[in-house]
């Protein structure tokens, strides 16, 4: 969180027209496109979260 109390991040996991599932992550207000071909939504937020640390390590 930042100093006005919102998240750095935002993760949403949305269904693709064939079937597969994706994630949109936004990091401090730059917000990545859909990626992945996730079997489940599950698979896609674990995919999204450890994106997230990648990017949050990095500074």
């Amino acid at each position: 969180m930042n100093s006005d109390n919102t998240p750095d991040a935002t993760i949403k996991v949305e269904k693709r027209a064939n079937g597969r599932w994706a994630f949109v992550l936004t990091y401090r207000g730059v917000t990545y496109p859909a990626e992945g071909q996730f079997a489940s939504p599950l698979q896609a937020q674990a995919a999204a979260h450890a994106a997230k640390k990648l990017l949050e390590r990095r500074g």
